[in-house]
C-alpha cells in the first residue's frame, strides 16, 4: 500500500514505466468511521521571497507555470496522464485527462475532502493536514521516519520505534518551547 497525494499515480499506472500498472488500484485514504479520512494534502508552493529583486520575472513564471497553456504543452509532450495534477480544477473536467487518468476522480475527491482548518476528528490548535507549520517539523519528521524505517527493516520493534519517536518529538517540542 502506498499512501500518496496527487503526483505518483501517473507513474505507477503507465505500462511503459511501471511493472505493476495492471495491478494498481485507488481508494480514498482510510477512515475509521469517525467522519475524517486520513487525508494527505501538500502543495508545491510557488512563492516569491520578500527580498526578491526579480518580482516581475517571478510573477511571469508563476503565471506561465500554472496556466492552461502550460497544461496543454505538457500534455502534448508527455501525455495527458503526466500533466501536473492538483494545479487546476479545470484539469478534472477535461475529458482527455479523465480518459487516461483512472485516478483523477479520487484525487480530486481527496483534495476536496482535506480540511486544513479542521484536520482531525478532535479539535487541534494548529492548521494543516499532515504537517504542523513549525520550523521543527522537518527535523522531527526525519527522526520519526528513521525510527519507522528501523521498525520496517526489522532492526527495531514497532513498540521501540514508537517510543523512540515519541521521546525524540517530545524532547524537540520542549526545546522549542511548545511544551513546558
Amino acid at each position: 500500500m502506498w499512501i500518496d497525494a496527487t503526483v505518483a499515480a501517473s507513474f505507477v499506472t503507465n505500462p511503459k514505466d511501471s511493472t505493476v500498472a495492471d495491478k494498481v488500484g485507488f481508494a480514498l485514504a482510510p477512515n475509521a468511521g469517525l467522519g475524517k479520512n486520513a487525508n494527505w494534502l501538500w502543495a508545491w508552493n510557488l512563492a516569491i521571497p520578500a527580498g526578491s529583486k526579480k518580482v516581475p520575472a517571478a510573477e511571469k513564471f508563476i503565471a506561465w507555470a500554472t496556466n492552461k497553456d502550460y497544461t496543454k504543452l505538457v500534455a502534448a509532450k508527455e501525455g495527458w496522464a503526466n500533466v501536473p495534477p492538483g494545479t487546476r480544477t479545470s484539469l478534472y473536467q477535461n475529458p482527455e485527462y479523465l480518459k487516461v487518468a483512472p485516478f483523477a476522480k479520487l484525487t480530486l475527491a481527496s483534495i476536496d475532502a482535506a480540511d486544513p482548518n479542521k484536520p482531525s476528528v478532535q479539535p487541534v490548535p494548529y492548521v494543516g493536514v499532515q504537517y504542523a507549520a513549525i520550523p521543527e517539523f522537518q527535523g522531527i519528521g526525519t527522526t520519526v521516519g528513521q525510527q519507522f524505517s528501523a521498525a520496517l527493516s526489522g532492526s527495531s520493534t514497532v513498540d521501540a520505534a514508537l517510543a523512540a519517536a515519541q521521546s525524540a518529538t517530545e524532547r524537540e517540542m520542549k526545546r522549542a518551547g511548545y511544551i513546558k
